[in-house]
């Protein structure tokens, strides 16, 4: 049975910033995920579903539940390392939707009630374990129960999901990027959960009318004929999932200047952002931004177009100040750098 094609990433309209932010962290996992908050209706759950058809096919350890990188024994599953023989598969990258409505265990795991009644205590694994060396999606992600949000912040420090109970004791790596969307006007995020997010982005509803008609046209065109419609956007999915295995190779090799650094911390400190996440994050993202764009260094330009959307949600409220964060980030970078 074949499966409905998904909406192309390279046919959405718009949405500049949320198609950056996603592309970036696919480049560098390692940035910490993307929080899409904004208005209804705006295309943020296509953008992050079309993310699945676009990625790279990945190796995994054929058989493997936990989908282990052959090429990192030291992160193996404690079923790949007790194997004698390994075979190395391609799999594509999974995208796995934690619908707010979960159990614990339905997101950790737990032991497989058919097998338990015949004797044998068995793991089944649950959605961390589906998401590792991918991506978690919540949809929502500020309606999230807090026992949810506690347990994601653990297993999101330690790339490592621990489920011990009913005489189980289960440990297996859970490293993912962490996708969230929602509307703000629902409820707010913990901060520390907030915290857990490389980039943010804010996602309005398009003003000008030839962008939402070009909106329009697409999804009626998608929805009147998928296969067509995906085939016709083809070549230019693969012109992006070239940019993205590109700009992946790229990374290690692109220089970070003095004065980028210098510049990232300025921009912190005038902002007022709390530790240094916010510095470590900017250069990452701003590395990621220069190898999509084929460039050799980190330079002011990278640095400014990735801004607001790794600072943005860092900032401490300013009672005298009531500008939202992403205008207050552009004063900050313009003052900086000259508008």
């Amino acid at each position: 049975m074949s499966t409905r094609p998904v909406f192309p990433f390279a046919a959405i309209v718009g949405q500049e910033d949320m198609k950056l932010a996603i592309l970036v962290a696919a480049i560098d996992p390692g940035i910490g995920g993307v929080l899409a908050f904004g208005d209804r209706g705006t295309g943020k759950s296509t953008t992050i579903r079309a993310l699945a058809a676009l990625l790279p096919a990945m190796k995994v350890n054929q058989g493997c539940r936990y989908h282990c990188d052959p090429a990192t024994p030291d992160v193996w599953c404690a079923d790949c390392r007790a194997a004698t023989k390994h075979k190395s598969v391609t799999a594509p990258v999974p995208v796995v939707d934690l619908p707010l409505g979960a159990t614990e265990d339905r997101v950790v795991g737990a032991l497989d009630l058919e097998r338990a009644l015949t004797g044998h205590k068995v793991f089944e694994p649950g959605l961390l374990a589906r998401a590792n060396r991918g991506f978690l999606y919540i949809d929502e992600v500020n309606l999230l129960e807090d026992h949810l949000v506690d347990l994601l912040l653990d297993v999101a420090a330690s790339g490592e999901n621990v489920v011990e109970r009913e005489g189980l004791s289960v440990r297996h790596p859970a490293r993912f990027v962490l996708i969230g969307s929602g509307n703000p006007e629902e409820g707010e995020l913990r901060p520390q959960l907030i915290d857990r997010f490389g980039l943010s982005v804010e996602v309005r509803t398009p003003q000008d009318l030839p962008t939402r008609i070009e909106v329009i046209r697409r999804r009626d065109g998608f929805e009147n004929d998928p296969v067509g419609f995906t085939e016709h956007w083809k070549k230019q999915q693969d012109k992006i999932r070239k940019r993205i295995v590109d700009a992946r190779g790229k990374l290690s090799g692109v220089a970070v200047p003095e004065i980028a650094l210098e510049n990232a911390a300025r921009l912190c400190m005038a902002l007022g952002t709390d530790g240094l996440r916010g510095e470590l994050t900017l250069i990452r993202a701003a590395r990621a931004v220069a190898c999509l764009d084929g460039d050799k260094e980190v330079t002011d330009a990278h640095l400014r177009r990735v801004a607001p959307m790794v600072l943005g949600h860092r900032l401490r409220r300013n009672p005298l100040d009531e500008a939202v964060a992403s205008t207050r980030v552009n004063r900050a970078v313009e003052e900086l750098f000259g508008a």
